[in-house]
């Protein structure tokens, strides 16, 4: 067993014993109450999940295992001589829920290593779609194509007892993670650079070699990498990719076939395709007000203009956060450090300025401020990568960290198919009405 596992089954096996007990004897306490808006709003704020691994406040923002953002940047081991933390970091934290030590993370690092073989039937997949084929849809079937290799499908076809379902998921889990960066850098170099693709460097940390994979040697955007794979791992359960990880995974669904659903969740508009979609509407309005720098009346005259045609303003507000997101902020500090002057930073820096007092005026919106989605392109645009389709799958490849690290614990602590009764909008109406008229 490796170190990794054995320090995971140290901490979660016997939460198992204790979490039945605590329902035994509490199970009947209430902790929350359902609203008719909570019911049709897409059961926003509803307690009806567990997730070990990160937490969302409204005001504080997401915290990882009790750790913010900025805190993590300073804690987490980095590569050497790096500044930012190393995507190994938050996952070991997010599966242990201790901060992991330098030798933690190389262990990690090392561990992907040496799983990261993709057999060649996931290429050969890959190379039978049309190239124009978008990237997130190719990132879910490659992932589909690497189900023939699920230890834990083998193994619960063979009659495995309950108890040893987390072990098998484990190993799921362990070679998704290795395995993703070189399918996704594949589906990159297949559909913008002609397939000319990159062999693996071994000697790489995780982020680092997916940057040498993706065709991006220099060091500015390893450290890039590094950051962005950090702060978009995950972000407590009720979002639609992690919660949809989770769904598929509660009906014992495997590794593969739970990330590939949660990825399909995460391709919607709504939720990461978000950044392609903010990076579009900035180059489009760069491009309608004539390129180059652009001032806050010529900004400002689009903001309205964007509201005025009934769209909304890509990149700002979100479900849960009423304050800047701590994902922005991040990045925010990032490019004042590295790029201070480039033009399409500025611009991000400028409808951060702008953005939240418009949309304040209109009186519609709880939260103004910018989410993760709203700098995360910009930086990206300023080191080369300028296929925007592509973000998402980026965005992917680090919430693969979070929603298999809670699936890891989902398996550990034996929780069961998610099941939530549904009701007519008939029932509602007779509840309402008894209500009333008590």
């Amino acid at each position: 067993m490796d170190r990794l596992k054995e320090k995971f089954a140290e901490k979660a096996l016997p939460m198992g014993p204790e979490i039945r007990q605590m329902i035994k004897e509490h199970g009947d306490n209430v902790i929350g109450e359902v609203t008719v808006t909570q019911v049709y709003a897409g059961a926003r704020g509803v307690k009806t999940l567990v997730t070990e691994t990160s937490s969302l406040d409204p005001e504080e923002g997401i915290r990882f295992r009790g750790y913010s953002i900025p805190e993590l940047r300073e804690k987490l081991p980095k590569a050497p001589g790096g500044v930012e933390p190393l995507p190994e970091g938050i996952f070991y934290l997010m599966l242990i829920g201790e901060l992991p030590t330098e030798e933690d993370v190389v262990n990690v690092s090392n561990n992907f290593a040496r799983r990261s073989i993709v057999p060649k039937h996931v290429f050969d997949a890959l190379d039978a779609l049309p190239e124009s084929t978008h990237p997130m849809t190719q990132l879910t079937i490659g992932i589909m194509a690497m189900q023939t290799e699920s230890l834990f499908a083998k193994a619960y076809n063979e009659g495995i007892n309950k108890s040893e379902y987390w072990d098998y998921t484990y190993e799921d889990c362990m070679n998704l993670i290795a395995r993703l960066p070189r399918v996704a850098a594949y589906i990159y170099r297949r559909k913008y650079h002609n397939g000319a693709h990159i062999e693996p460097d071994p000697k790489l940390d995780w982020a680092a070699n997916f940057a040498h994979m993706l065709g991006f040697e220099k060091y500015e955007f390893q450290r890039l990498m590094r950051l962005y794979l950090t702060i978009h791992a995950d972000h407590e359960g009720g979002n639609v990719s992690a919660h949809t990880t989770h769904l598929v995974g509660s009906s014992l669904g495997d590794a593969y076939q739970s990330l590939a659903a949660g990825m399909n969740g995460l391709a919607g508009p709504l939720h990461g395709l978000a950044n392609q979609e903010v990076i579009k509407w900035i180059l489009s309005m760069q491009k309608e007000l004539g390129g180059g720098k652009l001032s806050n009346k010529q900004i400002e005259g689009f903001i309205r203009k964007t509201l005025d045609d009934g769209k909304v303003i890509p990149g700002y507000g979100h479900a849960v956060l009423r304050k800047t997101d701590p994902r922005f902020t991040a990045q925010m500090d990032f490019a004042k450090k590295y790029l201070p002057d480039d033009e399409l930073v500025n611009i991000v820096w400028s409808l951060y300025e702008l953005v939240p007092p418009i949309l304040n005026e209109t009186g519609k919106v709880k939260n103004p401020w910018p989410n993760v989605d709203a700098h995360s392109g910009a930086l990206l645009v300023y080191y080369g990568m300028k296929e925007y389709e592509f973000y998402t799958v980026l965005f992917g490849v680090s919430r693969s960290l979070g929603v298999l690290a809670s699936l890891c614990w989902d398996r550990a602590l034996s929780l069961p198919i998610e099941r939530p009764k549904s009701v007519t909008t008939e029932w509602i109406k007779q509840v309402i009405d008894q209500k009333v008229s008590a």
